[in-house]
């Protein structure tokens, strides 16, 4: 009969974190590993010093992960929704300030699959196959909702003036994705980041996500060629035929779920390593207290619970996404589509939530280091939840159930009543 393990030691501990789920390991996971447990590694020392996730975002670039959702046509790697948001959880679990980096670009890709237009398809996609990152500047905090930003022509030439807040990725792009006002309507335009007059600036100060560069972009007098500006449209109107809106909250519900995974992989290695237990004369083993396993128990069925909510969130997109290639969508398969994001939204959210504050159950006030920043998984969900808020799509819930009325939000900005001089 073989020796038994040691007591200290049992069997498959290294693993016990990835028990939060058991049917995402695939050969993309393993393939990014590595570069995962890179950026891991660092997190705590770029939350502590306000270090930007440059080096981070360059890895991620190299190993071609910006361009996983490009099709193979134009260099990219092709690969299903569901499995990209399977990685979105992975690297949010690693560091949840990268997925939002990027979110944005991502968006911007599905928005060019969705497009028409053959020629901007080719010219961007196969850009950002070779590695090209799109931020955005898009949001204002003026006391209106009217565009700020103008597209001026002047002596043939377009410029962009004005500014733009919560420009979430800019400080990591090759472009930045505008909307502006050019007097008769609202435009999508793109620029470069180093385009003269542009002002990238890193003063979002939120108490959350706080490398995620989603500051102040200022435009003074910015060049615009003409092939970019993309896109014309009414940004009062709703969004309607597009998987868009149900693509950006599932990247954050992604998101939050590796922040879930996060809280348990760090309970467990946190719990595993302590010698003391509250109340408890003597050494004591927190791990073999039942009170404490019963955090644990609770801790790995949150993160469970998100991960499978956000799988089966991205698996219904997925089958939207291919009804669409047959033919077989209309506008209701869009207005589901956008009621089932909005109801993994409120479960996650919350779910998500309460592991962030579950986890410093398992050590007391040891748990508060600042060494350690277990306080960044509560602050990071809390401003993910922040945007679009659960409450609003919570009542949009219920008037569909109630009285079949499709959400009716707004995005972008509304034109305003006066056009530029």
């Amino acid at each position: 009969m073989s020796a038994s393990l040691p007591h200290d030691h049992p069997p498959h501990a290294a693993s016990l974190a990835d028990a939060a789920q058991l049917f995402d390991d695939s050969a993309l996971t393993r393939r990014f590993a590595p570069v995962f447990a890179r950026i891991a590694q660092g997190a705590v020392h770029r939350e502590r010093h306000r270090e930007l996730a440059y080096d981070p975002v360059e890895w991620l670039r190299e190993a071609g992960y910006t361009k996983l959702r490009v099709p193979t046509e134009y260099g990219g790697e092709g690969v299903a929704l569901s499995e990209f948001l399977a990685l979105v959880t992975r690297l949010g679990e690693a560091d949840s300030n990268l997925p939002q980096i990027l979110r944005v670009h991502g968006g911007f890709i599905e928005s060019l699959l969705e497009n028409g237009d053959d020629a901007l398809r080719d010219r961007w996609l196969t850009r950002i196959a070779q590695g090209q990152i799109i931020g955005g500047a898009v949001a204002e905090r003026t006391a209106g909702t009217n565009n700020s930003v103008r597209l001026v022509e002047a002596d043939g030439a377009w410029h962009l003036h004005g500014e733009k807040y919560y420009t979430t990725g800019t400080l990591y792009a090759d472009w930045v994705d505008v909307t502006a006002h050019d007097g008769q309507s609202d435009v999508r335009v793109l620029v470069r980041t180093d385009a003269p007059g542009l002002a990238r600036i890193d003063d979002w100060d939120g108490f959350g996500q706080r490398l995620t560069g989603s500051g102040t972009a200022r435009f003074n007098g910015v060049p615009v060629a003409r092939e970019n500006v993309y896109r014309r449209y009414d940004a009062s109107a709703p969004r309607r035929n597009s998987v868009l809106t149900s693509y950006y909250q599932a990247l954050h519900v992604a998101n939050l779920a590796g922040i879930s995974r996060a809280a348990l992989r760090d309970a467990v290695a946190f719990t595993q390593a302590k010698t003391r237990t509250f109340g408890v004369p003597g050494e004591s083993r927190p791990r073999d207290n039942p009170l404490v396993q019963r955090v644990i128990g609770r801790l790995a069925s949150l993160a469970y619970s998100t991960q499978s909510i956000s799988a089966s969130l991205a698996r219904a997109i997925d089958e939207v996404l291919v009804a669409r290639q047959h033919g077989r969508t209309t506008e209701e398969t869009y207005f589901r589509l956008d009621i089932q994001t909005f109801q993994a939204q409120q479960i996650v959210i919350e779910q998500t939530l309460e592991a962030a504050t579950l986890l410093f159950e398992v050590g007391g006030a040891s748990t508060t280091s600042e060494s350690r920043r277990f306080d960044r998984y509560w602050r990071n969900a809390r401003v993910l939840a922040s945007h679009n808020p659960a409450i609003i799509r919570e009542a949009a819930i219920g008037d569909f159930y109630l009285n079949g009325t499709p959400h009716n939000e707004r995005f972008g900005i509304a034109q305003p009543a006066v056009a530029a001089a």
